[in-house]
């Protein structure tokens, strides 16, 4: 906390409230009532006998792959507010900070899948730097309640108010809301900074508020974004129709071999050898997945699945191959991409069948959800088989929900000016083998931006001026929105808020982000990340990490979505 205070001095109003009060003093209902504020969205209005209030002391949270754990004191306060002329009950949660602590800051935090939240999990890091932190449930019904729970209000009828909430609108409230609150909580008269921070379904509502809401906010951390809705929850369902189409069900021990096989030959293409791919690029360029047919393979039973003992084959070399390849159309149009190697190959697992004693496709509901519910727009049980389904299936499903959401969950505006303008800060990151959102989806984005935005400057001149307020680090190694357990020497940015902070409130621009291994024989080591579109190469015997740029390379990660007429954001 001491570096935190260091960082950012507090203002001298707020440094004579927090001599005049305690949190005993302010973390009351009573107090916290008295200083709701007044109609701080229109159309909005606030329930003051639903506000409630009590100090919580000696705190210790649970650290994620963003902050480290830590122990503090803080004002835990609930609230609802309703829409005008709907009968309806939004839920949010605010934790504040110690009136000494509080540095003149908000930090909004986003959800994951089809939730809106995760629960108070991220809420430690706005106390950690001196922010007032809030979540809410989007009106779904409680803090545990997802947008799917709500979608259809009956078969063949969606719920828009909800569907507007979760694509957007709730994210915007609670932050008008939660920042008018903490104004009043701390009596700001100066400047409050208001800040962002998701990752994966978090990711996405963060770009929404950055993409609609450009005024809101000064800065957003934005971790593996699910953006591009339409194509990306579909695509989730590729293995199963790859693995149908091929005839060929992988034993999942054979997955593990081909996969751990493309880290070991890839691991030193960037210089080091350290158990991390670093450049997926230069693998996709020299690695050739052929390479690992007739590799022999052995898994213990589980107690589900039987001993497995074998020998890659060139059918599942071939799967990989194909996944690796992205999703295309039977005529051979690019419909989408795919994880870059290295990404482990959980989604292409398929599932023992005690009874056949054969491997059979394994559908995750979750993602079979999206074309039941979402765009059969029906409560029938969830897409349970990848028979029928062809490549052109998949294809088609990302075409309608593109078009259908388009205007609120593919999220993929890519004129960023007002935002800009409006002197807005984005440190965008992405685990490079990232198995459930892949890494090319941030990179494509990123430079769709740069593209739309400076069309009249040289790719390294544009590249630069986005990089000037808009920067993407890829995590090599780097999983879902963490660290991976197959390669754990990639680590994982541990203080991309802070540096955020740095950057907006002090002017200094991140050049390589730092990042932390957090776990293994290694943990607490300190690395560098490049700023894209550089890549990491190690020189002197993988001693001095250097950035680089090479047109082969960055060429792996332009993508010509010929499957549709209308560009791709």
């Amino acid at each position: 906390m001491s570096r935190l205070i260091n960082l950012v001095a507090i203002p001298a109003t707020l440094a004579a409230l927090a001599q005049a009060t305690s949190l005993d003093d302010v973390c009351t209902t009573a107090y916290s009532r008295s200083v709701l504020p007044d109609h701080p969205v229109s159309g909005v209005t606030l329930n003051s006998a639903s506000v409630h209030a009590n100090p919580v002391y000696n705190y210790t949270s649970t650290g994620t792959a963003f902050f480290a754990s830590t122990t503090f004191d803080y004002c835990n306060v609930t609230m609802t507010y309703s829409h005008d002329g709907l009968d309806d009950e939004v839920n949010l949660h605010f934790w504040l900070p110690t009136p000494d602590n509080f540095a003149n800051r908000w930090l909004s935090t986003g959800g994951f899948a089809y939730a809106i939240n995760q629960g108070t999990e991220n809420l430690p890091e706005g106390i950690m730097y001196g922010a007032a932190a809030g979540i809410t449930d989007g009106g779904f019904g409680g803090f545990d309640a997802e947008i799917s729970d709500v979608f259809l209000k009956a078969n063949g009828t969606i719920n828009r108010d909800a569907l507007y909430m979760f694509g957007y609108q709730a994210h915007y409230e609670m932050s008008a809301i939660g920042k008018a609150f903490t104004r009043n909580f701390f009596n700001v008269t100066s400047k409050l900074y208001a800040y962002y921070q998701g990752c994966s379904e978090g990711g996405r509502e963060g770009w929404s508020q950055v993409q609609r809401f450009a005024d809101e906010w000064d800065g957003a951390v934005i971790g593996a974004p699910a953006i591009r809705y339409g194509q990306q929850q579909a695509n989730h369902l590729f293995p199963p129709v790859a693995e149908k189409t091929l005839g060929y069900y992988p034993p999942t021990c054979e997955l593990d071999k081909i996969h751990n096989m493309t880290i070991t030959a890839c691991d030193a293409l960037d210089g080091k050898e350290d158990g991390v791919v670093a450049r997926t690029d230069l693998c996709k360029l020299h690695f050739n997945i052929n390479s690992t047919i007739g590799a022999s393979y052995y898994c213990e039973s589980d107690g589900s699945t039987p001993a497995q003992n074998g020998s890659v084959t060139a059918k599942g070399a071939a799967l990989v191959s194909t996944l690796l390849e992205g999703l295309h159309t039977l005529d051979g149009r690019r419909a989408y991409i795919w994880y870059q190697p290295s990404a482990d190959l959980s989604e292409a697992e398929a599932t023992y069948n005690s009874e056949t004693g054969e491997w059979e496709a394994d559908i995750n509901t979750l993602w079979s959800e999206w074309v039941t519910e979402f765009l059969g727009l029906s409560e029938v049980d969830t897409l349970t088989s990848p028979d029928n389904v062809t490549y052109d299936d998949l294809y088609a499903w990302m075409k309608l929900g593109w078009q259908r959401y388009e205007d609120v969950l593919q999220t993929t505006w890519p004129d960023l000016s007002p935002f800009r303008d409006a002197g807005g800060k984005i440190i965008h990151v992405h685990g490079e083998s990232d198995p459930s959102i892949p890494a090319g989806s941030s990179v494509h984005y990123h430079e769709s931006v740069r593209q739309l935005m400076y069309p009249d400057l040289s790719f390294n001149s544009s590249s630069n001026a986005l990089n000037d307020w808009n920067r993407l680090y890829l995590v090599p190694g780097g999983a879902h929105c963490s660290y991976s357990d197959e390669q754990p020497n990639g680590g994982w940015p541990l203080t991309t808020l802070l540096t955020l902070i740095d950057w907006v409130e002090n002017g200094v621009k991140p050049d390589r982000l730092n990042n932390t291994v957090q776990t293994g024989s290694n943990a607490g080591e300190q690395g560098q990340l490049c700023v894209w579109p550089t890549r990491p190469y190690y020189r002197n015997n993988g001693t001095e990490l250097t950035c680089v740029f090479d047109q082969e390379s960055y060429e792996t990660w332009v993508y010509d979505f010929d499957a549709y007429d209308a560009p791709l954001y």
